[in-house]
């Protein structure tokens, strides 16, 4: 792998499958941050079937693509599903909450005031 000024844990000058550079692992959440500064983070996850993550709240807007399978996401109160080639988007300091319903891969961007 190659770093450079703002990407990290990726090759550069190659194309990669998304879906490829992130595994799943039984029991638990895999993550691989590709970016992240005060504006803004860029980063993989694979959840297993099950996992999720605990309610929080983002200090920017969080913008979820679900690559493969299937999340539950709570947001505000708000249950919703969203599936493989879906995304969804949750205001800063709204919790929120995932639970794979099947294990899923998504890519999150959270964007943050500089």
């Amino acid at each position: 792998m190659t770093e450079g000024a703002f990407f990290k844990n990726i090759v550069f000058s190659k194309p990669l499958v998304l879906l490829d550079l992130v595994d799943y692992q039984q029991g638990t959440v895999v993550s691989r941050t590709f970016a992240q500064n005060n504006a803004m983070s860029l980063t993989l996850f694979a959840f297993d079937e099950g996992e999720g993550l605990s309610t929080h709240t983002a200090a920017g807007d969080a913008f979820v693509q679900i690559l493969d399978g299937e999340a539950q996401i709570n947001i505000g109160g708000k249950a919703v599903v969203v599936k493989a080639g879906e995304v969804v988007v949750m205001p800063a300091g709204v919790p929120h909450s995932l639970h794979a319903a099947t294990r899923f891969k998504m890519l999150l961007v959270v964007v943050k005031e500089n």
